[in-house]
């Protein structure tokens, strides 16, 4: 196929044509004449043929016919120029032409060729749609050509082929978009999109359908921040569903919400979580989507045995390493037996504890560098106790 925006063929040419196909008369004729192809999508395009004289010395005589189906012959006289070297008809309907040429030196012979006005027909509507899948409905069709043998008059078809192409803007999934005319899918767009059917011919003729569609579709969506950290876990939901009039939240731990934008959510017991968000909207289309692991931290104490609290911001603070403590209780004691630090929280105090500063009994007074024992009870939100001689030591107080 070859695409240029005008065809010759020896001495005929066609200007505007889109493609060229050459006659295959079966008896009578060896010739090889050629059948123009004008794409005429809008429905006012018409034919046009340029005749030269491939010999004599002109100038010349140029008679223009037009073939018959009644006579089977052409016999329909169109145009004729007298004194000329080339001629043109313009304005013509689709069927065969023929143009006499003659110089005054007894020169004469003949062009023939044929003209095409080609439609193919495209046809895009929607055919269904559910809250699960979109049912498209093309109709893809092109024109059916005959010419005519100009000895026999035997009408032949000239070969056709249809291809077609399913899309969408913004681009959405259609399965096998240029092999099923009737596509369905159960990924249905979640925005507004337009969807476009193309029917192209053999000749690169194209025809375009389209229709606007607003999508009906929902979809669960949601972010989960943080994922993982000690008990009390306070956790925070963002809502990215798409048309969620009614939603449902199964925070995994016999908890739930209504609301389409919950507030934090706090986990106390250690363990792992899953949570659930189930929508709905206002055509009651419904999807569900989980996050499948939300991790609070098992209970842990970990006690260091030596701090430097001289100001440098190192080490300045005794304080526990403590993971899903409900609550705490820590006294210190200097080898004398005094007490010198004494701490007891639960929640938000205990969230907020620091640790000692190695001043005494929180006042401006500074404990002496040395040894100082502790003693030191604790519950984890998992109900681990941590108490006795294992959570009783001695910490060392470098300045």
């Amino acid at each position: 196929m070859i695409l240029l925006s005008g065809y010759s063929f020896g001495q005929l040419s066609a200007p505007g044509a889109d493609a060229v196909r050459y006659s295959s008369y079966t008896t009578g004729t060896g010739a090889r004449d050629p059948i123009f192809i004008f794409c005429n999508a809008s429905g006012a395009v018409k034919g046009a043929l340029t005749a030269v004289s491939p010999g004599g010395t002109g100038p010349y005589d140029f008679s223009w016919y037009r073939w018959s189906d009644v006579t089977r012959s052409f016999s329909v006289a169109v145009k004729t120029e007298a004194n000329v070297m080339s001629s043109s008809i313009n304005n013509l309907d689709q069927g065969g032409y023929r143009v006499n040429i003659n110089d005054e030196h007894g020169f004469s012979t003949s062009l023939t060729g044929w003209v095409f006005l080609d439609t193919p027909h495209a046809l895009a509507k929607l055919q269904n749609r559910t809250c699960e899948y979109v049912a498209l409905s093309g109709t893809a069709a092109v024109d059916t050509f005959f010419y005519s043998n100009p000895t026999t008059g035997q009408q032949i078809r000239l070969p056709d082929k249809v291809k077609f192409l399913w899309s969408s803007d913004p681009e959405s999934s259609i399965p096998y978009p240029d092999i099923e005319l009737n596509p369905q899918t159960f990924n249905p767009p979640l925005v507004d999109v337009t969807y476009k059917l193309a029917v192209t011919d053999s000749f690169t003729c194209v025809s375009e359908s389209s229709f606007f569609y607003e999508s009906i579709h929902v979809k669960a969506d949601f972010t989960v921040s943080p994922q993982q950290g000690g008990a009390p876990l306070e956790v925070s939901f963002t809502n990215k569903s798409i048309r969620a009039e009614i939603c449902k939240w199964e925070f995994g731990d016999d908890s739930t919400s209504s609301e389409i934008d919950p507030p934090p959510h706090t986990y106390y017991i250690p363990g792992d979580y899953s949570v659930k968000l189930t929508i709905e909207s206002s055509l009651h289309c419904i999807d569900s989507t989980r996050f499948d692991k939300i991790a609070v931290d098992k209970s842990d104490l970990q006690i260091p045995n030596v701090f430097t609290p001289n100001g440098d911001g190192l080490n300045d603070m005794f304080t526990v390493v403590k993971t899903s403590l409900r609550w705490i209780k820590v006294d210190i004691f200097s080898r004398a037996g005094i007490s010198v630090y004494s701490f007891h929280g639960e929640g938000e105090v205990l969230k907020d504890w620091t640790g000692w500063d190695g001043n005494i009994n929180n006042t401006s007074l500074k404990a002496s560098p040395g040894v100082y024992f502790y003693i030191i009870k604790a519950q984890g939100w998992d109900e681990i106790r941590y108490t006795g001689k294992d959570y009783r030591g001695f910490v060392y107080l470098y300045r």
